[in-house]
């Protein structure tokens, strides 16, 4: 080991230097600068009606109101979201114009414009899930038949009942990615991408897994050419909800690697701006009442806002904040499970996570960076 000549200094520079020491111990601590953060725009529930989705038959509006009243009222008067997507339209049955004891011209005879406008009533957006994980055979099977005109029909189901439209294709393995263009490029022929958000019709959304290593054909092609915030085509996606209620930490992460992206994969997942998704929680889980429906002090909800109002662009977009929350699923999800019915309504979850994230309603313009 080198030695090295060891230089004493003078006893008054070090008086010095302990002084300096000294106020640096008792000076008031410099707090950091907060992360830069931005308000949630987006809150919403997937809608399943009282028959685990199917939306197979008309609803009775008084009972609708009493099962799904927490939807347009906290508990002062004012709606628990700004969002609802009704789920599910089969994409086979509405390229078939299917008629049959649920459907009507291949749409689910419960979506009615009664349903429509009790919620956009009270400043409610509306969109309507084409797919689900029991219809991805249907979606295969509609795409290779003839995309572009289911694309078409869909705009034309959207201009029927003034809603927007969302895509939930669950093809984890093979999805028909040239069909699904087709059908999207169908669709904006008809509906414009519109970033003041005042045409409902435009509202054109796509679903994506949890995080990038499921469904990660639809997810590579949908960030690449459809989500990017210089010419976007989709106004944003949903990350779904994963097997089971995460974590806030699980949660977090599963988020991040859609800001980050996969770039070892091939192809590579590019990054995503964080304006340009939300994140899926459940309030219906289950035989379990989810905190997230009935707790919010104690919800994934609450314990992960902070991150995600503030989570940084990692390589897409130019503005911190996800765009804010989807809850699966309101009313009856499963029909075995629980639903979000009296007395496992949502307003002390879902509904005061409302107030506390000053969630506006109606939905104000979605921002692009």
């Amino acid at each position: 080991m080198r030695a090295f000549p060891v230089r004493l200094r003078p006893f008054s520079a070090l008086l010095g230097a302990a002084g300096l020491l000294l106020a640096a111990l008792t000076a008031p601590a410099v707090a950091a600068a907060p992360a830069a953060s931005t308000p949630v725009q987006v809150y919403g529930a997937w809608h399943c009606s009282n028959d685990a989705c199917l939306w197979g038959s008309v609803r009775d509006m008084a009972d609708f109101d009493h099962q799904n009243h927490w939807l347009i009222d906290r508990g002062d008067g004012r709606p628990s979201v700004n969002l609802v997507v009704l789920s599910f339209v089969n994409p086979l049955r509405l390229l078939n114009g299917t008629n049959d004891a649920g459907d009507a011209n291949g749409v689910p005879v419960g979506m009615t414009p009664a349903i429509v406008n009790y919620f956009t009533g009270h400043g409610i957006r509306v969109m309507l899930s084409i797919g689900g994980i029991t219809y991805a055979g249907d979606w295969d099977t509609a795409l290779g038949q003839n995309p572009t005109l289911l694309g078409q029909k869909a705009a034309a189901l959207a201009s029927s009942l003034g809603v927007g439209i969302e895509i939930d294709y669950e093809n984890a393995s093979s999805p028909n990615l040239t069909g699904l263009q087709a059908f999207v490029s169908a669709y904006r022929a008809a509906h414009p991408y519109d970033a003041t958000g005042a045409d409902p019709t435009a509202r054109f959304t796509i679903d994506v897994a949890a995080g990038d290593r499921w469904l990660t054909g639809i997810d590579q092609y949908a960030t690449a050419n459809w989500l990017t915030t210089s010419a976007p085509v989709l106004d944003y996606a949903n990350a779904m909800v994963p097997s089971k209620q995460p974590s806030a930490a699980t949660a977090e992460s599963n988020w991040q690697e859609h800001l980050t992206g996969k770039p070892t994969y091939s192809p590579p997942i590019p990054p995503l701006a964080p304006a340009k998704f939300t994140g899926g929680l459940y309030i219906a889980e289950g035989s379990s009442v989810r905190p997230e429906c009935t707790n919010f002090s104690s919800s994934v909800q609450n314990s992960s806002s902070s991150w995600l109002q503030s989570a940084a662009p990692a390589g897409a977009g130019s503005t911190p904040g996800m765009l804010g929350y989807m809850f699966w699923a309101a009313e009856q999800p499963s029909s075995r499970g629980v639903t979000t019915d009296p007395p496992n309504s949502c307003e002390g979850g879902v509904g005061a996570g409302a107030t506390a994230l000053s969630v506006p309603v109606p939905m104000p313009a979605l921002r692009q960076g």
